[in-house]
């Protein structure tokens, strides 16, 4: 397997080198740059397999270099983990709802951070692992799900989800009527449960409840199950 290519973006140089450190030790390759505006050079010349991006850069900050970086195809699903001294729950939920794959909150632990890096790559792997043995098409009433396209549908209309978004709601759906308790959810999708934080799955629930149910706070599809987590149900089946 080729070695994965990870550009850290951090306006701090000692910042840079730790994780460029550690990350050579565990076997990936490192690219550096500290802006968004080098950052974003880097990218024209090299491929990337995952963007470590701290989000108080000077200039253009990470949500927006994240936002550039999403809009094109080539890194439209490409991991990203974001990285800042920042705490605050508002900037935890702005990155996840841009597609971040996971927030790292300094100072951190660099076991931590590797075992969140890794366990993002593992996540990759099943998936695309699994790709065989799942159905191509799920459909619950309006809703239709390719699961080799990565395209959702919503009475016809495609809709634009993250791979997490699409990850979580092919899930569910293939589980039909099962509950699972965020911790669980936290394990399938992300790949880990013992740095997860339960509110990121909460985060995605509600992401995919605003695009995909008509009505997001009476929902059709993705159902609380209070105490014990969520199902994913086919209204279709109801009517």
């Amino acid at each position: 397997m080729a070695k994965k290519n990870i550009l850290v973006i951090d306006d701090e140089p000692s910042i840079v080198e730790l994780l460029s450190f550690n990350l050579k030790k565990e076997g990936y390759d490192v690219l550096k740059a500290y802006d968004a505006e080098e950052a974003l050079k880097i990218v024209e010349d090299n491929d990337v397999d995952m963007f470590i991006v701290d989000i108080m850069l000077p200039g253009m900050d990470g949500f927006e270099l994240v936002r550039n970086l999403r809009s094109t195809e080539k890194h439209r699903h490409t991991p990203v983990i974001f990285l800042s001294a920042k705490s605050e729950e508002f900037d935890k939920v702005l990155g996840l709802e841009l597609g971040a794959d996971d927030y790292i909150t300094k100072p951190f632990s660099v076991r931590e951070a590797l075992a969140r890096i890794r366990a993002i790559f593992r996540r990759i792997q099943q998936s695309v692992q699994a790709k065989e043995e799942r159905p191509k098409k799920i459909t619950a009433r309006d809703l239709e799900i390719d699961t080799e396209k990565y395209e959702v549908r919503v009475r016809g209309k495609l809709v634009n989800l993250t791979p997490l978004e699409f990850e979580l709601l092919r899930f569910l759906a293939e589980n039909e009527g099962k509950v699972f308790s965020r911790d669980v959810l936290l394990d399938k999708l992300w790949g880990y449960d013992y740095y997860g934080d339960t509110r990121t799955v909460d985060v995605h629930i509600r992401r995919l409840r605003t695009k995909i149910e008509e009505d997001p706070s009476n929902p059709k599809y993705f159902i609380t199950v209070r105490g014990k987590g969520y199902k994913f149900r086919d209204p279709g089946k109801e009517d």
